[in-house]
């Protein structure tokens, strides 16, 4: 399985962009984005490469999904450390 992260283009410098990841910066190929993109645009990055541009509503989507997934494993992270340390008993 695969799996891209939605990226915000901050600058370009040939076939590398600097983008934004949920608050990271990276550098990363645009060699394989078959479309022209520009400064501000948002494209879909996977181990180290800009794969696809999208338009902002459909990367803002993606973000949200990613944090409330977070969000969850954090509360799950929480539970376990609980019950690990004995306080709370496992629900069945």
């Amino acid at each position: 399985m695969c799996i891209a992260i939605p990226s915000k283009i901050i600058s370009i410098d040939n076939i590398l962009a600097k983008v934004d990841i949920m608050g990271a910066r990276r550098d990363v190929s645009i060699i394989l984005v078959p479309e022209d993109v520009a400064v501000g645009d948002y494209v879909l990055v996977h181990a180290g490469f800009a794969i696809k541009k999208i338009d902002e509503a459909a990367a803002q989507e993606s973000i949200k999904l990613i944090r409330e997934y977070e969000a969850m494993l954090d509360l799950a992270d929480a539970e376990a450390e609980k019950q690990a340390c004995g306080l709370t008993p496992p629900q069945t």
